[in-house]
Order: C-alpha cells, then sequence, then structure tokens
C-alpha cells in the first residue's frame, strides 16, 4: 500500500506529485536532500533500519545491471518488508511489482539511458508493473538536457549524481547539451555559481552550476505539466540530443501506455509545431474517433473547406463567407493539419478548438499524407450524394486528388484562387442550386448525437437521443426527455456532454457503451477518493463521463484517473461529482 505519495495532476505519464515527507516534497524532483540508503545486501547482511518521516528509505537491496539474466535476477531478488515509513524498493525492469513501498528505485539506468527503445521497453515494461500511485525513481542519470524527457516517460525522482560527476570532469551543462568549461568565453548562465568572470570559474563552480541548472529545467517541466503542456516544450528541447528524439518518437508508438494516460479533454492550447506533432495521442486519438465512431446523419452533400486560423472555426470571417454560400444545403467538413477532418458537429471538440498550427502556406509530405489517410477512411465510413472541394491549391488540392484516386470517386472544385474570392464564392452558391436546406433542429440534434458518438462510441448518439428535443441555444443545447426533463448538457469548452442524474439513468439503460466506477457503502458529495473505489472499468480515461453507483449512491461526474488506476490507488481523487442521490 502507497502511504506516503499522491498525484495530483497529470500531464501523460508525467504527473505533479506530493512525496509526504515531514516537509512535504513537490515531484518531479531531485532526490538527495530526503534520500536514505539502507545499502546493498551484495555487501553484507542489511538490517532493516527504523526508518523516519523525514526521509526516504530505501529499503536493503541488490541492484542489477542491465542485462543481467533474469535466472540470476530472480535467484537474487530481495524479499522487502512491510515497514510503516517512507520507503523505496530498488527493482529491474524484469523483476518489479508491488511491494507495498512508496518510490521504485530502477536498476541499471545507465545501461539504457541513450538509447531510445532501450529506455521506452524499461520505463514502461517497470511503470506498468509497479502500483500506478508510486514514485518511479532513476538514479546516476538526469542532466538539464535529458530531465523533462524522464520525466515525460513517467520518471518522478532523480538524482544530481551525473550533474555533479560532469562537472568535476569540467562539463559545464545546460539544457541544449554538454559545453566543455575549457571552450567557453563566458558564463551563458546567471545562477549563483555563474555570477563571476568565467576565468574564475572552477570545476566545483562548475558541479554547482549543473546541480542549479538541473534544478530550474525541473521547476520548467513541473509547470509545464501543470499547464498541460509538457509535450509541446520537449518536441523542441528534445531536439539537442538525437537519443532525446528518438525516445519520444519510441514513446509514441507505444501507443496503449501513452494514450491511458492521456486526457481526453483539457484546457491548455495545443501546439503544432513539428511533424512529431501528428503522432501526439490528441491527434491519433481525434482523427480515429471521427473515422470509426462519427456517423453523418445528413442527406445534404459534402461541402470540405480549408480550416481557419481563429477557433472554433464557424466564428471566423472565413467561415462565415462560407456558411453564407452554403446555407445549410450542405454538410460542412473543415480539413486540416494537425487534425485531419473536422465535421462541422464537432468544430468545439476537444482538440478541434484547443490547437495552433504554424501557417506557412506550404503542407509536408507528412502532412498530406496524414490529412489523406483521415479524409479516405472518413469518406469509406459516411456516404453522401456529392463531395464539392472548396479548397485552395496549396497541399488541400493534392490531399483531395489522392483521396479521388484512392476511391475512385470525383470531386467537384469550386475555388479559382482564393476561397473567399467574389468568384470562388459564387462558384460554390451555384453548385448547390437546388439542395435543399435542412432545418434548426436537425442540425442541434445531428450535432448532440455526433458528439455522443465522438464521446461514448459508435451507435451511442442513436441509443441516447432517439426520441429527445432540445432547448437554448448553440453551443449550449441541453436536452430533455418527452416529458420535459434535463437529460444532458453540452459544454462548450471541451465540445462534450455532461448528463444530470436522469441523463445517466437514460445512459445505463440504454444500448450505449457506459463507463462504471463502483464505490464502497457511503455517498459522495464533491469528489470520490481513491480508497472508496471498489472497481472501475479498464477504459476509462481522465476526463471521461461516469457513472458512479455504490449500495448507499447514484451519481454522474468526470474522471481524474484512469479505471485501472482508480481501482488500485491508495490515494487521491478519482472522480468529480456533478449530482449524487442518497439510496
Amino acid at each position: 500500500m502507497t502511504d506516503y505519495f499522491e498525484v495530483h495532476e497529470r500531464d501523460g505519464p508525467a504527473r505533479i506529485a506530493e512525496l509526504r515527507l515531514a516537509d512535504a516534497v513537490t515531484t518531479p524532483a531531485i532526490a538527495d536532500d530526503f534520500l536514505a540508503d539502507a545499502g546493498s545486501l551484495w555487501t553484507a547482511d542489511r538490517e532493516v533500519p527504523e526508518g523516519s518521516d523525514d526521509v526516504l528509505t530505501i529499503l536493503p537491496h541488490r541492484g542489477f545491471p542491465s542485462g543481467t539474466d533474469d535466472e540470476v535476477m530472480e535467484s537474487f531478488a530481495p524479499e522487502y518488508p512491510d515497514v510503516d515509513y517512507p520507503s523505496a524498493a530498488v527493482v529491474a525492469p524484469e523483476t518489479a511489482g508491488d511491494f507495498g513501498a512508496d518510490a521504485y528505485v530502477l536498476s541499471g539506468a545507465q545501461g539504457f539511458v541513450g538509447h531510445g527503445a532501450g529506455f521506452r521497453d524499461a520505463i514502461v515494461e517497470t511503470r506498468e508493473a509497479i502500483p500506478a500511485d508510486s514514485a518511479l525513481y532513476l538514479p546516476g542519470v538526469a542532466t538539464p538536457a535529458n530531465v523533462a524527457t524522464l520525466v515525460y516517460a513517467g520518471v518522478d525522482l532523480v538524482d544530481a549524481d551525473r550533474a555533479v560527476v560532469a562537472g568535476t570532469q569540467g562539463k559545464y551543462l545546460t539544457s541544449e547539451g554538454t559545453h566543455y568549461l575549457d571552450d567557453l568565453s563566458e558564463l551563458p548562465c546567471a545562477c549563483p555559481a555563474c555570477r563571476k568572470p568565467v576565468s574564475e570559474f572552477t570545476r566545483e563552480d562548475c558541479a554547482d552550476h549543473n546541480v542549479n541548472a538541473l534544478r530550474a529545467e525541473l521547476g520548467i517541466v513541473r509547470e509545464r505539466i501543470r499547464s498541460g503542456r509538457l509535450r509541446d516544450y520537449i518536441e523542441g528541447q528534445a531536439r539537442h540530443d538525437q537519443w532525446l528524439t528518438a525516445a519520444f518518437r519510441e514513446f509514441d508508438q507505444q501507443w496503449s501506455y501513452l494514450e491511458e494516460r492521456t486526457p481526453l479533454i483539457r484546457d491548455a492550447e495545443l501546439s503544432a509545431a513539428t511533424e512529431d506533432t501528428l503522432q501526439r495521442v490528441e491527434i491519433q486519438r481525434f482523427a480515429d474517433r471521427v473515422t470509426s465512431r462519427y456517423h453523418n446523419r445528413f442527406d445534404n452533400p459534402l461541402v470540405l473547406v480549408p480550416c481557419s486560423a481563429a477557433k472554433p472555426y464557424s466564428e471566423s470571417q472565413s467561415h462565415g463567407q462560407f456558411h453564407d454560400a452554403i446555407q445549410f444545403r450542405a454538410h460542412t467538413v473543415s480539413m486540416t493539419s494537425p487534425i485531419g477532418v473536422v465535421p462541422q458537429e464537432l468544430e468545439l471538440t476537444y482538440p478541434a478548438q484547443h490547437y495552433d498550427s504554424v501557417v506557412t502556406g506550404r503542407w509536408s509530405e507528412d502532412e498530406k499524407q496524414f490529412v489523406a489517410e483521415v479524409l479516405r477512411r472518413y469518406l469509406e465510413h459516411n456516404d453522401y450524394p456529392r463531395v464539392i472541394a472548396h479548397v485552395p491549391n496549396e497541399g488541400y488540392r493534392d490531399v483531395c486528388g489522392r483521396v479521388e484516386e484512392a476511391l475512385g470517386m470525383e470531386f467537384e472544385y469550386t475555388v479559382e484562387d482564393h476561397p473567399t474570392t467574389t468568384e470562388s464564392l459564387g462558384n460554390l452558391m451555384r453548385t448547390l442550386d437546388g439542395e435543399l436546406k435542412y432545418g434548426k433542429r436537425e442540425r442541434q440534434h445531428n450535432t448532440l448525437k455526433a458528439i455522443a458518438d465522438y464521446q461514448f462510441g459508435e451507435g451511442a448518439g442513436d441509443a441516447l437521443f432517439d426520441d429527445v428535443q432540445t432547448e437554448a441555444r448553440y453551443p449550449k443545447l441541453r436536452v430533455q426527455d418527452p416529458d420535459g426533463e434535463q437529460l444532458a448538457a453540452m459544454v462548450p469548452q471541451y465540445g462534450v456532454l455532461s448528463f444530470t442524474l436522469a441523463g445517466a439513468r437514460h445512459w445505463v439503460e440504454s444500448d450505449a457503451p457506459t463507463k462504471r466506477v463502483e464505490i464502497d457503502n457511503f455517498a459522495p458529495h464533491g469528489s470520490v477518493l481513491a480508497p472508496g473505489v471498489v472497481d472501475a472499468d479498464d477504459d476509462i480515461r481522465v476526463g471521461d463521463e461516469v457513472v458512479i453507483e455504490g449500495p448507499k449512491a447514484f451519481a454522474v461526474g468526470r474522471a481524474e484517473m484512469t479505471g485501472p488506476e482508480m481501482a488500485e490507488s491508495t490515494r487521491g481523487i478519482s472522480t468529480t461529482v456533478r449530482h449524487v442521490e442518497e439510496k
């Protein structure tokens, strides 16, 4: 049982947490100041220490270098005692498990840090074997340049050993890499150790600077986690070292590990500044749901239009002009990199209104391939009587051509020079002559059903809202049953639905996939703490709408942990509670 470590915020595998010592420590952090090592069992037999709430005690252990034979590790694996103070167990990826400790020290780090695939495999194997609410400590490898990537992968604690050793060797470390002290004409830092001329700067000063730089980088990382933007930082910062770039690309291929830990919704803007953004979980998840869960319910033609810098698209000047030309006679879908395609009903749904991309007027080959693949899958999944492409030549037309060839289709093109010229808009308007308009009621109902499909699963929209009525205006639509009882409301900030108690019961009774959290014998108010969770569905993600039920209560709220984390954690908030009814 983890008693002294509690996770407060999550940004993928990276977390802000509290190590509950006598003087609490916010992680990710340098562990040197609060560690007590009981020693290695390789050199001598060790008594179990008395321990203290002031420090994190590493229990007597046997560390194994990377590459040690499995049988050797099994034969010499120590048995860790159950202690009542903050403790850490030393493990290898192959021997990791739940030993009742608050932290786990991963041995052999020097053997895989520096190798992208090896680093990924070691961290993923260890992180998935130890309790979700325990800290992972990676000793002897942290530098100002690599610590952001270590934390991004799931590391909570590091030490300053490598930074100090590098300083004594005359290596001046920064977040961009290593400089040799003898080659520096000036000191590119303003930390206390660097406030002297370079001619007076000693190797002892260099070691002090390296530790200061490591602490400063961890401060940046913690703030990035709090703002939900660590990945944006990683994409640029890791470019300074090839293995770091390889490492986060290797993690992008570890879909299940990242997807489970990446929130479904968040306030943070997603910065699309590199082609690696295309591999982000948020991007791939949106593309997958739009091409597998979403179902077009309009009988009208499809009009493909370019995205806009303003979000949501419908509030931009260009999309206002497109709307004036279309006049509800077609279904509008925006094409964009890095999102792919965005049906008009999902323009508010995270991350469709939460990203910002670099606009150059030129699309890379990777962008073209990605958007073309998403559009192809979208058209295979949805039928339209006609496809009208009101897109410019730059990138968009090439993407459309590839999809036409792949599907054996012919698009109708309406842009002469630029999508918003009078001539182009006139072409679009005339192309839709004779098409019937869809009404406000159909538009609102289709929007709610589309969001439900995206949020809960294919077919959820029809299962939940086949016989309902709406009130209020988009984007603050509310759903009522035929008797006028409110079931759900649209949340404009994230483009998702939130249920009332009546809506939650309707959800449970419907054929739509349901996310359930089973709780113990109490009625929650405000939130459900992890110790009160009996079980939770494995596919629950942070941000999911969930039904909470126990012997004494029925409630609805939003997940603050993944389902597996709720089921095994002993600390932290598992869900917030919006509405509750005591039984």
